[in-house]
């Protein structure tokens, strides 16, 4: 079973009257990539922020390794690495000379440790450059180096995919990957590049307005997706709307020309095949369209219910 690496309680903080992190609690296992996801504004940075101890709490605990940030902080901190809104170095050091400075503010970061991080995170042959000539996607990948310089088991990063360019995008995901299943790092990514964080993460948390409204593993996500849309083309469409409407009742099915678009789960398309052949309805095709996380995240902001997931109380 794998460890708990963070574990966030109840946390909450409020600016005056708005209540930024309304109650938040996750917890994130080692080997995990966890993906936190909500529009500007949705208190994704606040929170992250009072994870790492760079703002105060107003009340909730956050542990990490066990270790209470507040009791704690210099036991708890130790174990975190991150890059919060923008990796900040000296442009005018190269890559290698920020890793040693970085490295020499901690007692036991060894030249062969400094040198195996510039591999991991494939930026060998332009360490010696100075940094202004790096492109964006070398500066986080430099920004990440400097995070993993002392062996951290939890990795923070706040919209990593900023100003990437597609490769660069990739680039990030493959290299993330890699060193969580490596060295079985806890990673915490927060982020509204919903496509990129689909492909990336094994569990998805949605927060809006301060609150966390829903969390879901990819698996769960699938199981969700099931419950997507069934396209089809008939000969007789707005019968067979009233036909399908009237059997499920269900009201906002969509009609085109000769194309229905029903919000059933993707299981049923057999037995809707079934009834609308028995009514003399000829279907020219019919195929399921799965939700994205795109259409996950939308419903979750705008409050629509979601299907819990499996063995969920």
């Amino acid at each position: 079973m794998s460890r708990v690496v963070l574990k966030v309680k109840n946390l909450t903080k409020k600016f005056n009257d708005r209540v930024a992190v309304n109650n938040l609690t996750l917890e994130i296992s080692e080997g995990e990539i966890f993906g936190f996801l909500g529009p500007n504004g949705a208190g994704k940075t606040t929170a992250i922020r009072m994870i790492t101890g760079l703002a105060k709490m107003d009340s909730g605990e956050v542990y990490i390794c066990g270790k209470s940030i507040k009791t704690e902080f210099e036991k708890a901190i130790v174990n975190v690495g991150g890059i919060i809104e923008n990796p900040e170095m000296y442009k005018n050091f190269s890559g290698l000379d920020n890793l040693k400075y970085y490295a020499s503010l901690y007692n036991d970061i060894s030249k062969e440790r400094i040198m195996n991080i510039v591999e991991l995170v494939e930026l060998k042959d332009r360490i010696k450059d100075k940094v202004k000539t790096y492109s964006l996607g070398m500066k986080q990948r430099l920004g990440i180096a400097q995070a993993l310089l002392h062996y951290p088991k939890l990795l923070i990063l706040d919209e990593p995919t900023n100003g990437l360019d597609p490769k660069g995008i990739i680039d990030l995901r493959r290299f993330l990957k890699k060193i969580s299943q490596k060295d079985k790092m806890a990673i915490l990514i927060s982020s509204h590049n919903l496509s990129e964080m689909e492909l990336l993460c094994d569990k998805i948390g949605i927060i809006n307005h301060g609150k966390l409204e829903d969390i879901r593993t990819l698996d769960q996500l699938k199981e969700y997706n099931n419950n997507g849309q069934v396209v089809l083309k008939v000969n007789f469409p707005n019968y067979a709307g009233k036909i399908i409407a009237k059997k499920y009742n269900i009201s906002n099915i969509s009609i085109y020309k000769n194309t229905l678009v029903v919000p059933l789960d993707n299981k049923l398309i057999p037995e809707l095949s079934v009834l609308l052949i028995s009514n003399g309805i000829a279907i020219y095709s019919i195929s399921g369209q799965t939700k994205t996380l795109e259409d996950v995240f939308l419903d979750t902001v705008n409050r629509r219910a979601l299907p819990a997931p499996k063995g969920a109380k």
